[in-house]
């Protein structure tokens, strides 16, 4: 059976499907054709259920409800850490009330855990959509007065002259004590269900096996170009490719019902 497997460039996405990609593993009677596109085209176009197996913000989830079903493994889930609120000069949350913020996709969870923590805050908010990899030299070059980081360029803000306002996985763990989930894999819900838990299975050992060969996944990601050496490739998808990617557990379940206000169903590898 033929199942076609959409999922960002981005390093962690890469990572975790080295072994799909590159054949280190049984596929189980699958045959796979990858499609690569930046998450959120990938959320528009799971609106439209174009692939078999997609990844997709959680953020991107209520939308999709009777479409896809997410799967347990493959998930960028982190403990304490997550997207960044930054601005070219110090200043406070408070500051940032009726400034200019640069956002990226409308349906990303960044989106959507930094609408709730500007609820918090008793910010209002004012932003323009920006695609991700613009946003941090959009800030630099003072074309916005703060941006919302996600991706790589978490790891590069401090080089680029940028201060950090908040990161949004450190204020969700303080004020929820749980984990900010990103985002996951999701199966087409009208699949068989034979077809959804085999291909389940599939995806966990991928991430195990990618784990397991970390430096030849590491090579693998950094393939995409992204701006970032071998090093920092490796940093970064050890941030996102945990234990959570393996099976989210309880509690970044209990994470991810939280963020949406809604109990998605998961397909369990």
């Amino acid at each position: 059976m033929k199942l076609t497997i959409a999922h960002s460039p981005d390093s962690d996405d890469a990572y975790m499907m080295a072994p799909l990609a590159l054949g280190w593993m049984d596929p189980e009677g699958f045959e796979f054709e990858f499609i690569r596109k930046d998450i959120e085209t990938l959320n528009a176009e799971a609106l439209e259920g174009r692939y078999d197996i997609t990844a997709i913000s959680f953020g991107a989830y209520p939308e999709l409800i009777g479409k896809y079903d997410l799967l347990t493994a493959g998930s960028s889930i982190q403990e304490g850490r997550g997207p960044l609120v930054v601005s070219l000069h110090p200043c406070t949350p408070s500051s940032l009330q009726g400034k200019n913020i640069a956002i990226p996709g409308a349906r990303t969870s960044a989106f959507l855990s930094f609408k709730l923590w500007c609820k918090a805050k008793g910010i209002e908010l004012i932003h323009e959509l920006i695609p991700f990899d613009q946003i941090m030299e959009r800030v630099v070059a003072g074309k916005h007065d703060a941006g919302l980081l996600i991706h790589e360029s978490q790891l590069m803000y401090k080089d680029a002259g940028l201060h950090l306002v908040e990161d949004l996985g450190r204020w969700w763990k303080e004020a929820y004590d749980l984990p900010l989930p990103m985002g996951g894999n999701a199966i087409r819900a009208s699949l068989d269900p034979e077809v959804k838990a085999r291909f389940a299975t599939v995806m966990r050992k991928s991430v195990e096996l990618a784990r397991a060969r970390h430096w030849e996944s590491v090579d693998y990601s950094q393939s995409f170009g992204r701006g970032m050496d071998r090093d920092m490739v490796s940093e970064y998808v050890q941030m996102w490719v945990n234990d959570f990617t393996v099976d989210p557990g309880p509690r970044a379940r209990a994470a991810v019902t939280k963020l949406l206000g809604l109990e998605p169903v998961w397909i369990q590898g």
